[in-house]
């Protein structure tokens, strides 16, 4: 997912600890081997991400909340992601495979492939163009998924929506040192194994003006209504996003506008329509620390990608809320970070999606402590 500068629970795949143990030597003997051909690279990663949480949402002790990504839990410490990667890139192949295990992909990932957060392969048809196949992550969105790769821990509502994982073909151009060109073929929203016969198409878009500003536009159009329903629901989810870097301040904004046929509520004959938008600040107090807030809103009437459910006046509806976060972080080291997070969520008035202390609420106030680390540096 094209963010900054650089999930449905349940698990299908055994996995052991000791799976971790013998895969990463054989990784690294992998990468010495790869290594002596001067034409290619190898590399090895990992990452790892704790917490604890606190939700004004009473679902039991050890039940994932409401829009459940990152540090789902409440009360109680987890693991929300530990994960290896290997890479490998030469002139003519390349490749990268991404296993992970935690809280993020059992609660936010495909149950089929659980512990697969990518896996692909590809080949250079000719100068600055590749082709590749495979699972990928998702090319769409503003904010990436794991606390790393974004300003602030938690996700934003709509990223929640928007798919995380996909399977399929791309084709990647890179004319220059600033414009990256992408084209997707994929199985569907959100999904690895197709629900269907259609094929969806992607398109991702990305230019830097320089190393202070980026900016892209991606899409997503798709038929994804299962086999045997004769409404066709074409959904065309488009996204904006732009990254500002000045000095000690960074800002992320961008804006999802999805419409999605035959799906309004009030004449299923008509095309529905959702949007939403987010704005992060980052400000740097000190060398290894920074203060950083997100507003979000998040409008989808008519329920055509958050669903469709009885609000509090018995109308069918689609989720409408906003919210706003803030929260700190320390760096002890270039590799790790331990951040300090609140956030309030409002649904709409006739909404009450949460439930506290014996009641249906329309608010809920949500903290999470991270500490977080990854190599190489």
């Amino acid at each position: 997912m094209p963010k900054l500068f650089s999930i449905n629970a349940g698990l299908s795949l055994p996995l052991r600890k000791p799976f971790l143990l013998y895969l990463c030597p054989l990784l690294f003997l992998a990468a010495r081997s790869f290594s002596q051909d001067s034409s290619s690279s190898f590399s090895v990663s990992a990452y790892a991400d704790a917490y604890i949480a606190f939700y004004t949402d009473s679902l039991g002790p050890g039940e994932y909340q409401k829009f459940p990504t990152v540090s789902p839990r409440s009360e109680q410490f987890g693991l929300n992601i530990a994960q290896v990667s290997a890479k490998y890139s030469g002139k003519i192949v390349r490749g990268v495979v991404t296993l992970q295990y935690g809280d993020i992909p059992k609660s936010s990932w495909s149950t089929t492939f659980n512990f697969i957060q990518e896996a692909n392969v590809g080949i250079r048809i000719c100068k600055n163009l590749w082709f590749d196949g495979g699972f990928f992550r998702t090319h769409i969105g503003t904010e990436a998924l794991l606390p790393k790769e974004n300003y602030t821990s938690s996700i934003a509502v709509l990223t929640y929506y928007e798919p995380f994982y996909q399977a399929g073909f791309r084709l990647n151009y890179n004319p220059n040192d600033k414009l990256s060109l992408f084209l997707y073929l994929l199985n569907g929203y959100n999904l690895y194994e197709d629900n269907n016969k259609k094929k969806s198409l992607g398109v991702l878009a990305t230019y830097a003006v320089n190393d202070k500003i980026n900016f892209g536009y991606d899409n997503y159009l798709g038929d994804d209504s299962p086999v045997g329903d004769s409404i066709s629901r074409l959904r065309f989810y488009n996204n904006l996003f732009l990254n500002l870097k000045f000095s000690k301040v960074k800002i992320t904004a961008g804006s999802d506008f999805c419409m999605q046929a035959h799906s309004q509520i009030e004449d299923a004959d008509k095309t529905a329509a959702m949007i939403n938008g987010l704005f992060i600040l980052s400000y740097d107090v000190a060398k290894k620390s920074r203060i950083y807030g997100r507003t979000e809103f998040f409008n989808d009437s008519d329920g055509c990608v958050s669903g469709i459910f009885p609000d509090n006046k018995n109308q069918l509806a689609g989720l409408k809320l906003w919210g706003f976060t803030l929260g700190g972080e320390y760096k002890p080291t270039e590799n790790s970070y331990i951040r300090v997070e609140g956030r309030e969520l409002v649904a709409n008035d006739a909404q009450k999606i949460f439930y506290w202390n014996g009641e249906n609420k329309n608010t809920r106030f949500e903290a999470m402590l991270n500490f977080g680390v990854w190599f190489p540096q």
